[in-house]
């Protein structure tokens, strides 16, 4: 088998699969979490294949768990693809034959990477602003005063300690103390930053033995929730020569490899693109820069097997190329209408979710009809 692709319920698994398939690949996907079938595993010309440990719980034994299916599957390339996954992989490389190739740099780096209070400065060398931001090594530590505020808490990592993380929008001290209580020891130190408004914009790159072999960015057009979390509608727009170049110079510092995205706002006052975070895995609109002509990872599988030698860069894409994730951007609806705007805010909501024009639909293609209608019988509460 060319590629096995982990956690098969991820939309960036289902992209990653159709990417390679189509390539030519032989691919497999492995989910788990007690679901029969995933997003990815029920796509065309897959094998589809379950795994019984969790990442988070058990790291070490679902190391030793893939590393027996890829023995037994002959695979070539492991691409894991959330965050536990790859920690877990990486963390128990040792339990892996050498011939399989992982494309990723070592766990050191990743979670250096990962570390967002670590990462601030490696952003500032590089040239990138960063929000204002408080290190709150514990709940009852002081906090800015109100003018600080709104802000937003991030714990320093996404996965720590067999546990996930999310980012928390605070508009007080108040709240952001009662945030704080309700966080475990693990989650410290948690930054606060000054919530910067403008809209989100991705640098998208592989980087492979110190070569840039792709480029790719996007802005974010809806979110969910609304106030800035998850993308469901965006874009693919021209590079920024400036962050292109800072986001170059950071990966060089971080001497990475393979795949990243470089999380920034652009700040709607100074124009300038604000570091968020750094993903060093393959992300969840991915669907996109496949789309807009980048297909990181057939380029990235390329890269694994053969160097990065063989791999022309690709640079060129499509401008103006948009995708929609349907449920998501139904949700995005919902939690506005829910959420007290004014009924002239409602309507604009309906409005915008209706009128998506020749947009690209990110999970449903004709051609492979059954991952979006296994999403649609879940959100329905049919099939698991």
């Amino acid at each position: 088998m060319d590629a096995l692709i982990t956690d098969g319920n991820e939309r960036a698994a289902l992209a990653a699969a159709r990417s390679l398939v189509r390539a030519g690949f032989e691919v497999g996907v492995a989910a788990g979490g007690g679901r029969r079938l995933s997003l990815a595993g029920v796509s065309r010309h897959v094998r589809r294949v379950r795994l019984a440990t969790d990442p988070l719980a058990d790291p070490s034994g679902y190391a030793v768990e893939v590393a027996a299916l890829v023995q037994e599957l002959g695979v070539r390339v492991l691409l894991p693809v959330t965050d536990a996954s790859v920690e877990a992989i990486l963390a128990g490389r040792g339990h892996f034959a050498s011939s399989v190739a992982l494309p990723f740099p070592d766990l050191a780096t990743y979670r250096k990477a990962s570390d967002k209070a670590a990462v601030l400065e490696y952003a500032r060398e590089a040239g990138l602003a960063v929000p204002e931001t408080v290190a709150v090594e514990t709940p009852g530590a002081a906090l800015p005063e109100r003018g600080f505020f709104p802000a937003v808490l991030k714990p320093h990592r996404s996965v720590s300690s067999g546990r996930r993380f999310g980012v928390q929008f605070v508009s007080s001290p108040d709240d952001a103390r009662t945030a704080l209580c309700a966080l475990p020891a693990v989650a410290f130190p948690v930054l606060l930053q000054r919530r910067v408004r403008g809209p989100g914009e991705g640098l998208f790159v592989l980087r492979w033995n110190g070569r840039v072999v792709a480029e790719f960015a996007h802005r974010r057009l809806r979110e969910k929730p609304p106030e800035g979390g998850v993308s469901v509608y965006r874009e693919s727009i021209a590079l920024d020569g400036k962050l292109a170049a800072a986001g170059r110079r950071l990966l060089e510092a971080l001497d990475w490899q393979g795949v990243a995205m470089i999380e920034c706002k652009r700040d709607q006052v100074t124009g300038q693109h604000v570091l968020m975070e750094i993903n060093g895995r393959l992300w969840g609109s991915l669907q996109l820069a496949i789309d807009a002509g980048v297909d990181f990872p057939r380029l990235l599988v390329s890269c694994a097997l053969g160097g990065s030698a063989r791999v022309p860069p690709v640079t060129r894409y499509r401008v103006g190329v948009r995708s929609r994730w349907f449920w998501g951007d139904v949700d995005h609806l919902y939690l506005r209408l829910r959420n007290g705007e004014s009924p002239a805010g409602k309507l604009a909501a309906v409005r915008d979710f209706l009128r998506v024009g020749l947009s690209g639909e990110e999970i449903w293609r004709w051609r492979d009809p059954t991952p979006f209608l296994l999403e649609s019988l879940r959100q329905f509460g049919l099939a698991r």
